[in-house]
Formats: structure tokens, sequence, C-alpha cells
């Protein structure tokens, strides 16, 4: 089997800097400071303790990417409904000033039709019932002021909408505002963790990152082909954010979620998926077997399906692992995450 080294990437600005972007970890938390008891540093529990705080996080960032991808496609329909409603109410201006200019020569040349005072005079939903009963609407006249009321009645259901579509996107971005403002919150909660921390122990979580790391940069992958072209250039791009931060919300090009980087990385192959990790798994074909992956295919982890990366190869997953770590590979089966399932996109 061919060895497939990765050379070790520098990254200066991003290498040491867990205590940073483990605060971050712990700020995504979607649990409350009462359920999550501040561990005991002097106790082996701290490590396992920031292990379910990343967890947490990447649970957490799931939800907020649901959101953030709702709010964006309601932008779009409200956009897309406003601007139909903009080219009606055109449409409606120049056949009000059609009905105008035949009042304006009607009253010119010494009267004005009854049926038109009416019209202009009236509830225009009402016009052609009372205009009927007067038999002063000719053929030509009536197919106008049709269109008119079709128009104007086109035009209140476009508002509608968008007033609907409106009172929907303010309830998602109350959301993300709730979100946004409990991570605010949990950053302190993080730090307050953090300083309980002696200098010997974030030495050693930091050792732990960069051996990670090392191994990354050094993993066999072997030398299996992706099961579709699209594939191999998906999981291409995606290699070639090896090093690259985990950063929650982050779809890049120069920092990533989990997610974040399996939908970047597609769209460098001209396909669109889904945002988050949990629509990702039903955007192809599922896979359940581990030994029947290939190089490219999406891998679903944990049973809420809250985290996601490529398989890469020899039991390695390429993602991108959590608060405080690097777009890297990992053997699957010592990630700490249960394996769900396998996505193939063609």
């Amino acid at each position: 089997m061919a060895s497939h080294r990765r050379p070790k990437q520098s990254n200066p600005r991003y290498t040491g800097v867990i205590t940073a972007t483990a605060a971050a970890a712990v700020a995504l938390s979607t649990q409350t400071a009462s359920a999550d008891p501040l561990p005991d540093p002097n106790k082996k529990g701290v490590k396992a303790q920031l292990d379910r705080f990343y967890e947490q996080a990447t649970q957490a960032t799931e939800k907020y990417n649901g959101a953030k991808e709702k709010a964006d496609e309601l932008k779009k329909q409200v956009a897309t409904l406003q601007d139909t409603a903009a080219r009606k109410q055109g449409e409606l201006n120049e056949l009000r000033d059609r009905i105008g200019t035949v009042a304006a020569g009607q009253y010119r040349s010494g009267g004005l039709d009854p049926a038109i005072q009416l019209f202009l005079s009236e509830d225009p939903d009402t016009y052609l019932e009372k205009a009927s009963a007067l038999d002063r609407v000719g053929e030509r006249q009536s197919t106008v002021l049709q269109q008119f009321l079709s128009q104007q009645r086109a035009l209140q259901q476009q508002r509608k909408e968008a007033s609907q579509k409106l009172g929907d996107l303010d309830a998602v971005q109350k959301e993300l505002g709730k979100r946004k403002k409990e991570i605010q919150g949990k950053l302190g909660e993080a730090q307050r963790l953090l300083n309980t921390l002696s200098a010997k122990e974030r030495a050693r979580i930091n050792e732990e990152e960069d051996r990670a790391n090392r191994a990354s940069a050094r993993v066999d992958l072997g030398n299996e082909a992706s099961a579709s072209q699209r594939a191999a250039a998906a999981f291409a791009a995606a290699k070639s954010r090896v090093g690259m931060p985990y950063v929650w919300g982050a779809s890049g090009p120069s920092s990533f979620d989990c997610s974040g980087l399996t939908s970047w990385a597609f769209r460098q192959a001209g396909v669109t998926i889904p945002r988050t990790s949990q629509a990702q798994a039903n955007a192809g074909t599922r896979i359940n077997s581990l030994s029947a992956l290939k190089p490219g295919d999406l891998i679903l982890m944990r049973s809420d399906l809250s985290h996601v990366g490529f398989y890469a190869g020899n039991g390695q997953i390429l993602h991108a692992p959590k608060p405080g770590a690097q777009v890297r590979y990992e053997s699957i089966a010592r990630s700490g995450m249960p394996f769900m399932w396998g996505v193939r996109i063609g």
C-alpha cells in the first residue's frame, strides 16, 4: 500500500492558541452553567470536561448554522416577493394612467362617462357589478378594468406573502440573536474554567493538540480512488485546507466548522449541498458500512448527526474536529465519536 504523506503545514498564527479557541468551544455550549459545574483542576476529569464542552460546541454550532441558513433563504424569498410586488405596482400604475387618459378626454369633450366616474370614485372591487347595472361598460373598457382589478388583487397577494415572510425572518433573526447572546455569555464561563487550569495542565493540552496535528501530517491514506470525479474534486479541495483553524459558523476559505468545510469543498467541485451536518446526512446515497466508503464520501458522526467530515481512506477522516483544533486527518476509530453512516454524492 502506497504511503500518502502530508507535508507539515506551518500555521504560526494558530499554534499555541488553544486557550482562546477553547474558550470559544465552551461559549457554544447549549447547557446552562449549573448543568456543567467546573471541574477540579487537580483531578483527572479536566480533559474530559473540556472534551464535553467541545462536543456541545459543535452541536450548538450546527443549530446556529441551521438557523442562519433559514434566515438567508427567507431573505432571498422576501427580496423576490418585493421585486414582484414592485413590478406589479408599475403595471397597475400604467393601467390607471390609461383609464385616467380616457377620463380626461371625456371630460374635455363635455362630460365624464358615468362608468368611468363610478370607477374613479368607488371601491374597484364593487365597480364592475355596479357599472354592469348601469349598462354603460363597453367591451374594450370592461377588459381594461378587469385587467386592472386582476393586477390589484395580485399585488395585494404579493404584499401579504412578503409580510408573512418578513414575520418569519424576524423570528429567525431573533433566534440568531439569542444564540449570539448565549455565546457571548458563555465566553466568560469558558475563561473562568480555563483560569482554573495550571500552566502545566494548559501545556499538556497544547501538546496533545500539537501531537494530533503532527500525526495528521504523517497520515497514510492508501491509494484508493474516489467513487466519482465530483467527490474526488471536493476531497482535493478539502485536503488543501489542512491546517486551517476551526471557527464556529465559518465556511471558508481560511477557517471552517465541520459542515462548513464539507459544503465549501463541494462548492469548489461545482456541487451545492446543504449547510448543516444533519441536512448533509440526506444529501446523497447512504452508505451504511465503513468498509464500503470511498475517499470523498461524507461521513456522519454522533447519534444526533452533529458532526460531518470526509472519508479520507485507510480508516481516516478529514474534518474540522472542534474549537481549538485545525482541519486535519484523524483515525475514525480514535476520534471518540460513533460512526453513523456515510453519504455518497455523485
